[in-house]
């Protein structure tokens, strides 16, 4: 099995085809410089609600407004030319009924050129999933730790730990993947139930905190590139960019204070602009 991306543009019905396969590379990006580094190397490119953490400096998603998720969602589609693109519904704007979460999603589609979006909930989210699939709007659900039920589950905490949270957690899986989910995040699900839930549901399952079984995987890419002070144990850092930046950016305020920048080789002479 090829390990080689596609040149041509990934589809919904490619990432589906993929249960069972080859795993299924995810990682977020909230701006077209990033996406433009991202989109040769990963299947799906997620414009996530952690922006509301990673970028606006708030202590949850709960904040992101759907303003935000557009603006930050066009400027991704401007620059990822393979990647399947998904964006996040935000908190607020999906949940009240399945008409109200058509609207937004439709808005996300029209207006950005996204490929599909994601919202978060399992049983209770179903008949909204059905309902926008049957509408033309390809749907990733997200279960097990969900960020936007911070405040009403007590934090982030691992789920799946109980037979209670694990006969849930099922019931969740199943729902979303017969309501027509064509891809499901499971995220800080404990890895036994998370080894599980792929093998039970006929939907590709991208973990994040979750089990090497999946059939993909997805971090934020602030985290895998070592931007943050503070590393979740589920996340494995691939650079140490925060360190890199840091170094920088002193050698550069010392070479300012210093006069040693701009040399005279980086200041334009008056030889007509050169």
């Amino acid at each position: 099995m090829s390990s080689v991306k596609p040149h041509r543009k990934i589809s919904v019905a490619d990432i589906r085809l993929r249960k069972g396969g080859e795993p299924i590379v995810c990682l977020t990006a909230y701006n077209a410089m990033m996406a433009e580094i991202l989109d040769p190397h990963v299947d799906v490119l997620l414009v996530g609600d952690s922006v509301g953490t990673v970028l606006h400096g708030h202590d949850t998603t709960i904040p992101v407004t759907l303003d935000e998720m557009l603006f930050h969602s066009k400027s991704v589609a401007r620059a990822s030319a393979t990647s399947l693109l998904v964006v996040d519904l935000p908190f607020g704007t999906y949940e009240a009924n399945a008409a109200s979460a058509f609207e937004t999603a439709s808005r996300v589609l029209k207006e950005t050129g996204a490929d599909a979006v994601k919202l978060e909930g399992g049983v209770t989210q179903a008949d909204t999933i059905r309902f926008l699939v049957q509408r033309g709007v390809p749907v990733m659900a997200h279960v097990g730790l969900r960020p936007q039920a911070v405040r009403a589950t007590g934090g982030y905490r691992i789920v799946g730990k109980t037979d209670e949270e694990c006969e849930m957690l099922r019931a969740d899986a199943d729902a979303v993947a017969e309501a027509g989910a064509f891809a499901v995040v499971l995220e800080g699900v404990v890895e036994p139930l998370a080894r599980e839930l792929t093998e039970r549901i006929d939907i590709p399952t991208i973990g994040i905190g979750a089990s090497p079984a999946c059939d993909g995987q997805i971090l934020v890419t602030e985290d895998m590139l070592g931007m943050f002070a503070r590393t979740p144990k589920f996340v494995r850092r691939f650079a140490q960019l925060r360190e890199t930046i840091d170094a920088a950016i002193a050698e550069y305020a010392g070479a300012v204070r210093a006069r040693e920048f701009p040399s005279d080789a980086e200041v334009y002479a008056n030889d007509n602009g050169r």
